[in-house]
């Protein structure tokens, strides 16, 4: 009976034993895959047609890249307004001061997607410097589509507003509904402390803020082109590498196979269906997927600014979690930022950030810390690069075309940030106005289309062009040839380079032998 059960089991503990063996051989293959020793890091790179490029060829992408951005800027400047206006205009006397103003908006439709009411306040004198807080008390009553039952909402929303007067006095807004679930809206307004004023009120005009239902649907257009777009780009550039093996991508290589299929979700496919569901979750899913994209761009930056200088085997610890910790925290605080204000609007149209001071301008005040910190680093990691690489061939290369492309899309990000918001792009109402300052399509296309550009030319540069793997076979990565080769090759030259491309490293190797033969 024993010896059955010993025959019995040694197969069985050698079938274990030849899995645990298959689990660790596969184990040490793909620790090998992810990083590769050091020595073999400088010549099993995957080439790059950035390698090939002339100063023609240079001259020629920026060309095309600022071509197919002009283009979208055109296309934009031709195109509908964003935001389309009604107003209503109020007259007021003595007696109607503390009435409530009954206010019925424009017939509605998804394609209108969000809402805002804003009233200005007209004195009789123009030259009055006021700052008064008035407390105004709002009803929203939503009419559906026969307009014989209206859904009221019994709970009547109490805020306070400053009232602030110069030449002209500011805008406040009422109301903002960011998704909406019916086809007109009735708001009731009532001003609890104008009769306080000492100045005589000569008009409230009252104005219904909504998208342009044409934009809408341009809007949708080109999010579906870029879409398409993205996904060829995409393709391709997975198609030209598939040759060669994931541990001998480049850092700019493995870096782009991840934020080509984020800027598919930054195009976002799943626009179209803010406008088959009434809700605030595809809103919510556009601004997770654009705040995605935004910091793995940034965190792009980082890592082959940093990971350039260090070649071989990067630590977790020592080169990601940094920068993993400073770019969430501006994830975390640019997605806490936005839920915020949308959850609490869904619950009450009237809220600002006003309701919530304090918390907001902490929230402010970190987001700008963190966002400096990321800039000093980002800074330093540049100068340190460029001062250590700027005479190695080929790298100093990869560093000039990557700055000179990326410093072109800050710029430029920076103008159309200033043209949309103005100076004040940190003002205290930036978060309640930040979606009623666009004043064309050209504001949308041109962001955009910068950085879906901006992906599409990085995937061609560090794409390896259709002869790379047979000139990887025979000859070393450009980038570090120099290195690899001995004085009496650099200054000689070898017997062996002038060799067929097609014959690869064994041929090498045989004409080498046979050469020293001779």
């Amino acid at each position: 009976m024993e010896a059955d059960f010993a025959a019995f089991g040694s197969p069985l503990c050698g079938e274990v034993k030849r899995f645990c063996r298959r689990v660790r051989e596969t184990y040490r293959e793909i620790k090998e895959d992810l990083t590769p020793y050091k020595d073999d890091r400088y010549y099993r790179l995957a080439p790059m047609r950035l390698y090939t490029l002339s100063k023609r060829h240079f001259v020629l992408v920026f060309v095309v890249f600022f071509l197919c951005f002009g283009l979208t800027v055109f296309i934009g400047i031709a195109g509908p307004n964003v935001i389309e206006t009604s107003v209503a205009r109020t007259d007021l006397n003595n007696s109607l001061k503390l009435k409530p103003f009954n206010l019925s908006s424009p017939p509605l439709s998804t394609y209108n997607q969000q809402l805002w009411l804003t009233c200005v306040v007209e004195l009789d004198q123009h030259d009055v410097s006021l700052k008064k807080n008035v407390t105004m008390t709002v009803k929203v009553l939503g009419v559906v589509k026969d307009g014989s039952t209206p859904y009221v909402n019994n709970q009547v929303h109490n805020r306070t507003r400053l009232l602030s007067c110069a030449q002209k006095c500011s805008e406040i807004i009422v109301a903002h509904l960011g998704y909406l679930n019916y086809t007109q809206y009735n708001i009731f307004v009532t001003f609890e402390d104008l009769h306080k004023l000492t100045y005589t009120i000569q008009n409230i005009t009252f104005t219904w803020k909504t998208y342009n239902p044409t934009f809408s649907q341009v809007e949708i257009w080109f999010r579906f082109v870029f879409v398409v777009l993205t996904f060829i780009v995409t393709c391709l550039f997975a198609h030209s590498l598939r040759k060669f093996s994931m541990r001998d991508w480049g850092i700019e290589q493995k870096w782009m196979s991840i934020l080509l299929p984020l800027l598919l979700l930054y195009n976002d496919p799943f626009f179209p269906l803010s406008f088959l569901v009434n809700s605030w979750f595809p809103g919510m899913l556009d601004d997770l997927f654009q705040s995605l994209f935004l910091c793995a761009l940034l965190l792009f930056w980082l890592c082959v600014y940093h990971g350039i200088r260090v070649q071989g085997e990067r630590k977790c610890l020592t080169f990601y979690l940094p920068k993993f910790f400073i770019v969430g925290l501006l994830w975390l605080a640019s997605v806490t930022l936005g839920i915020w204000q949308t959850v609490n609007e869904v619950h009450d149209p009237t809220y600002q950030y006003r309701v919530d001071t304090g918390n907001f301008q902490g929230m402010k005040i970190f987001f700008l810390v963190v966002a400096t910190t990321y800039i000093l680093y980002l800074l330093f990691l540049i100068v340190r690069a460029c001062s250590e690489l700027h005479n190695m061939p080929y790298v100093d290369l990869r560093l000039k075309f990557l700055t000179a492309l990326t410093f072109v899309v800050l710029v430029i990000s920076i103008v159309i940030l200033y043209l949309r918001f103005g100076a004040q792009v940190l003002q205290n109402d930036f978060v309640a106005e930040l979606s009623t300052h666009y004043q064309n399509s050209a504001e949308f296309l041109s962001f955009y289309g910068l950085l879906n550009f901006y992906l599409y030319t990085l995937a061609f540069v560090y794409s390896p062009s259709k002869n790379a793997l047979y000139e990887s076979q025979l000859k070393d990565n450009p980038a570090f040839s120099m290195l690899n080769d001995s004085d009496d090759d650099v200054i000689y030259g070898s017997d062996y380079e002038e060799m067929p491309l097609q014959n690869g490293q064994a041929i090498r190797a045989k004409y080498k032998e046979e050469s020293d033969s001779d």
